[in-house]
């Protein structure tokens, strides 16, 4: 029974490598989405929320390989366990050191995305802004020119 559970630790951890390599290759979509000169929210966004699936089953993976755990936790702790089980241990500390790389190259991707899409926002901001000052300033050319702000002289004739 515990050779089963084991193996399925095994898969899960093969299934979690797998889910991070799609994860990456959607860190680097992402990067090429935020370098092109016309910047699409439409395929940003699609991505995000691809990546989010990816991440959910990323989630489920781990609860499963936790259940499995705790199921084996005891008897692969002990002496006969480590021997019984030494070539499917070494693996799953492999395999546990592989996901620890691919997370620490997500991460980086994440923070060298995060840093793009702060600074496309930024300059979107800027030139939103830069559109407000424009028309403003066009309606109030518009105003003086139209005279819509002009009060003609007045003479009050105060003799009765």
């Amino acid at each position: 029974m515990t050779d089963n559970y084991i193996q399925i630790m095994i898969e899960s951890l093969e299934k979690k490598a797998a889910k991070l390599d799609e994860i990456i290759e959607k860190n680097k979509e992402q990067a090429e989405l935020l370098k092109e000169e016309e910047f699409s929210v439409d395929l940003f966004d699609r991505n995000v929320e691809e990546k989010a699936v990816l991440i959910q089953q990323l989630e489920m993976l781990d609860i499963g390989f936790d259940r499995m755990y705790e199921r084996v936790k005891e008897e692969l702790a002990s002496e006969t366990g480590k021997v019984t089980f030494k070539n499917e241990i070494k693996k799953m500390q492999a395999l546990i050191s592989q996901l620890t790389e691919k997370s620490v190259s997500i991460q980086a991707q994440e923070s060298r995305n995060k840093q793009m899409v702060e600074t496309i926002f930024k300059s979107e901001r800027e030139k939103i802004r830069a559109v407000k000052l424009g028309s403003k300033a066009a309606i109030d050319y518009y105003k003086n020119m139209n005279h819509t702000n002009f009060i003609s002289p007045q003479f009050v004739d105060k003799k009765n």
